[in-house]
């Protein structure tokens, strides 16, 4: 095995980690941040809610099974770049595709192995979210201090840009018996994959669509997908939420559709300390009572504050972790969203009831 070139990890703190280089050589930037699953690395890796961040996976081991052509949540890896402990160059499943490495290299992705991912996670868990940078180029820490310097924050960005679809495409099963309009602000595949197993032809718009394009379409209810970046920095998103409310349609809001549901009914969002980033996060059904394990990644919430200025809007579910928001619904209307992933790639199915929920409100409003 050929020696691997040394790479540094900078923070914006000044904080350095020092490993080997894997995937591209270059630099890279982006806001750092934590996934503490321990399966599913490549959907996590092509999930577009990533873009523009640099990835910490709390599980020591990764790339140890490879990659595999049909477990992509986009068209490509959407991190900025990967930081971490144990990088296998090999994998071991004969279903693989093909390794880790030259999957990052079919993608000039940068990444840095060999970290204490404990002691980093344990350093920003403290600190806060920030900007990073890795780099495995022969450069001066102070030149690429420089170059951290120019990395804009995360707070005020908008990146659903960055990924949306570029036209309108549809997913069309066999005996399709509801039309789903789905806003494209970054969405996963599995949320796409979920409505079409339950019988819908889904619609996907670029997230600039205005409504009246998507009238003649006439469809039985809205889906608002995930995605990255602030979502109070995309006004001309939540206008057109606000104009999909008026319609009396159902709509769906998941991740970054929820937050944008929220800002849409006048309610605010925050960015969070460190954000929620994993496939065991513990939320509450408080309709039913019932505990669901969900996968998240988000690090913006619907904040509390302005809450109780809404009556008509209902806080549905709530993680148990921190007791955020995660979940709210409109009293009056077949409007409902949730901060995490009910399509769960990768995590469990708990919360695979919502499409079904989605499902029952589009029956009714067609009666």
């Amino acid at each position: 095995m050929t020696e691997k070139k040394p790479a540094v990890l900078l923070l914006e703190d000044g904080t350095v980690f020092n490993g080997v280089a894997i995937g591209k050589i270059g630099t890279t930037t982006g806001e750092i941040a934590f996934n503490t699953g321990m399966t599913g690395y490549q959907e996590v890796f092509t999930d577009p809610s990533y873009y523009g961040q640099i990835l910490i996976m709390t599980t020591a081991h990764i790339g140890n099974y490879g990659v595999h052509t049909e477990e992509v949540e986009s068209d490509g890896m959407k991190i900025a770049g990967m930081v971490i402990k144990k990088f296998s160059d090999g994998y071991s499943r004969p279903s693989g595709s093909g390794s880790l490495q030259d999957y990052m290299l079919e993608d000039d992705k940068v990444g840095i192995a060999d970290v204490d991912t404990r002691a980093l996670v344990r350093h920003i868990r403290s600190k806060g979210a920030m900007n990073a940078l890795i780099s495995s180029e022969e450069r001066s820490i102070d030149e690429l201090k420089a170059e951290l310097a120019k990395v804009p924050s995360m707070a005020g960005l908008e990146l659903s840009s960055k990924v949306t679809t570029d036209e309108v495409y549809d997913v069309i099963p066999e005996d399709a018996k509801y039309k789903v309009a789905l806003i494209d602000f970054g969405v996963k595949k599995n949320i796409v994959r979920c409505l079409a197993d339950r019988g819908c032809h889904v619609r996907v718009y670029p997230f600039t669509t205005k409504l009246e394009e998507i009238r003649s379409f006439d469809p039985d209810g809205y889906m608002l997908s995930n995605g990255p970046g602030d979502p109070s920095a995309m006004p001309g998103s939540i206008e057109l939420v606000q104009e999909i409310r008026k319609t009396g349609r159902p709509i769906f809001g998941i991740c970054l559709g929820h937050q944008i549901l929220g800002l849409s009914l006048g309610l605010k969002t925050e960015k969070m300390f460190n954000g929620h980033r994993g496939i065991n996060h513990p939320v509450k059904n408080l309709i039913t009572g019932k505990g669901e394990i969900t996968s998240q990644n988000h690090g913006f919430v619907i904040a509390k504050d302005g809450l109780d200025a809404h009556p008509e809007v209902q806080v549905t579910h709530v993680h148990l972790n921190d007791n955020t928001v995660a979940g709210i619904a409109l009293k009056d209307k077949p409007v409902f969203s949730v901060q995490y992933h009910p399509e769960a790639s990768a995590g469990p199915h708990d919360s695979r009831y919502l499409f079904d929920q989605f499902i029952t409100n589009m029956q009714n409003f067609k009666k």
